[in-house]
């Protein structure tokens, strides 16, 4: 029998963003990156319901030379000392690169599936942009937008303005 899961976008989910003009920007720094504070909780009570909870992200300040490997390790290291997840899946690519992982392309959560036994259309993948919700319908998950100025524009998919509110949506 397959197991479900709960995919989460890194930066805007995990952790806080960096607004710029209300546009998200990933942090570049260790001193930029920030636990979201409601998040511990939340993850908490979705692994009591017996959901995988992975991360995936798109990380191309890495290809792009704004971002070094090591730092991105260590940002990823302060996830899994801090949060209960089970895995992290990330794209270093930048949009040239025309790789299968880079959402909304869906090859990380295929990827996931793969690795972890995951029915994706009985899974969940929680995001703050369009691409997001692309990512979650290409590979056939359940796309749920948290609700930020910057994104009211985002449309097709379920919206919660609180990380809490995902836990309405799951079931046993």
């Amino acid at each position: 029998m397959k197991r479900k899961a709960v995919f989460l976008d890194r930066d805007g989910i995990i952790n806080r963003a960096i607004i710029k003009n209300n546009i998200p920007y990933s942090p570049r720094k260790l001193s930029e990156f920030t636990l979201n504070t409601d998040i511990k909780p939340v993850i908490e009570v979705i692994k009591k319901h017996g959901y995988i909870v992975i991360v995936v992200t798109n990380q191309p300040d890495v290809a792009r030379g704004l971002l070094k490997e090591s730092i991105l390790q260590r940002m990823h290291t302060i996830i899994r000392k801090n949060l209960p997840i089970d895995d992290i899946y990330y794209c270093p690519h930048d949009d040239l690169d025309k790789c299968t992982c880079r959402k909304p392309k869906p090859g990380m959560l295929f990827e996931a599936g793969k690795k972890w036994g995951i029915d994706l259309k009985k899974s969940y993948y929680i995001g703050d942009q369009a691409r997001d919700v692309l990512t979650a319908y290409s590979a056939g998950c359940i796309p749920i937008i948290l609700d930020y100025p910057y994104n009211r524009d985002v449309k097709e998919s379920l919206r919660i303005n609180r990380l809490e509110e995902i836990l309405d949506f799951l079931k046993e």
